[in-house]
């Protein structure tokens, strides 16, 4: 048995057949790795910040990840997060705001690359990898779980992916997952950035089973005693219970009707024609986001569909931001608007869809980074 524990800028070891703990408010250690009996652990530790994941901790995640794909004693991995509101509140921007603002490009590329080749492992690893998606879990915290061969969900499960509140599109992987939904949900969660509950993640891909939160640790028992020789899937299946119906499958009519319009433009006229709570909701979110965010996110998510795989649709998601990072000034603004400041006033440019033209969109799509992705 062998453990360790990610710091901000080094490994530290603990001895053999212990497991690390950290302390949030004494350290920077805020991911747990542990290995035993087959079993490899990796817990995010941060839970004050709803294990806001950290350009260090998603490092970690790659690091301990590429020890364990190719070791004969590592059968399959549990990824999990501490605390009781959420797996992962998605990747601290703070440290991209900072680098955007000091004109980082490389430093702003780095985070990503980090962040979305983690996401490429944790898919193509090879062994099964099991990820508890309880509380609060939302766009990086769905790159690190959503990819994942046996996804658990329990009754507090609110997912998201919500980059469009920030100026920016869908990515982690999210928009390979939003495109392969039923209908149109995959286009009204990613331009709205709207929640999803456990039934709603179930429905849409994002889950495999839900779990009641009671049991959880009971799970996480029977994957480190593997009593039973059943495969990851069938193991789980003894806690999973049959979720209520899902309030986002009810509401697919007026959603694919809207959300199938051919533009941004079009699905907000339709949108103003519908009746209902749920129409006006979406209305109003479309209205508070950045016009160049929506469009870009709906082309993105139409084009994942016909992408053949999560990696060129990782690719494509990292053209994209590359191109953001460069060249527009919403990403850095959402990200002061609604992180940083928290004023949550972004101030959008351009601030009307009217003033995006299409050029400018095809613009986004046509950029290519220096480097690709898995160069």
């Amino acid at each position: 048995m062998h453990a360790h524990v990610y710091r901000a800028a080094r490994r530290v070891s603990v001895p053999a057949g212990s497991v690390a703990r950290v302390s949030e408010s004494a350290s920077e250690e805020h991911l747990r790795v542990s290995a035993s009996s087959g079993l490899g652990r990796i817990a995010l530790n941060r839970p004050r910040a709803i294990n806001a994941a950290t350009p260090d901790m998603i490092a970690g995640v790659r690091a301990a990840l590429e020890g364990w794909q190719h070791d004969p004693d590592i059968e399959l991995v549990l990824i999990t997060g501490e605390g009781e509101r959420g797996f992962c509140a998605g990747a601290d921007v703070r440290r991209l705001h900072e680098a955007i603002a000091a004109g980082d490009t490389a430093g702003a590329d780095g985070f990503f690359r980090t962040e979305y080749t983690t996401n490429a492992l944790i898919s193509d690893f090879g062994k099964p990898v099991i990820a508890v998606m309880h509380g609060v879990t939302m766009g990086g915290g769905i790159g690190l779980s959503a990819h994942a061969n046996v996804r658990v969900v329990t009754e507090h499960s609110q997912l998201a992916m919500p980059e469009t509140r920030i100026g920016f599109t869908p990515d982690a992987g999210g928009s390979f997952l939003l495109s392969r939904a039923p209908g149109r949900l995959g286009e009204f969660l990613a331009l709205t950035s709207a929640s999803m509950n456990a039934a709603d993640a179930l429905a849409c891909g994002f889950a495999d089973f839900l779990v009641p939160a009671a049991h959880v640790r009971d799970v996480v028992h029977a994957f480190e005693t593997r009593a039973d020789p059943a495969t990851p899937g069938e193991l789980v299946m003894l806690f999973d219970e049959t979720p209520e119906p899902s309030p986002l499958l009810a509401e697919r009519a007026w959603i694919d009707e809207a959300f199938s319009a051919d533009t941004v433009e079009e699905i907000i006229e339709r949108l103003r024609g519908a009746e209902g709570d749920g129409p006006a909701r979406a209305l109003e979110a479309l209205e508070a986001r950045p016009p160049l965010a929506l469009k870009v996110t709906l082309r993105a998510v139409r084009r994942a569909r016909e992408l053949p795989d999560l990696r060129a649709v990782l690719e494509q998601e990292y053209a994209l931001v590359s191109w953001f990072v460069r060249t527009q000034p919403d990403l850095p603004e959402g990200i002061r608007a609604q992180v940083v400041d928290k004023d949550f006033a972004p101030r959008w440019n351009p601030a009307a869809l009217a003033d995006v033209p299409d050029a400018l969109v095809d613009e986004a799509f046509a950029f290519r980074p220096e480097t690709g992705l898995f160069a």
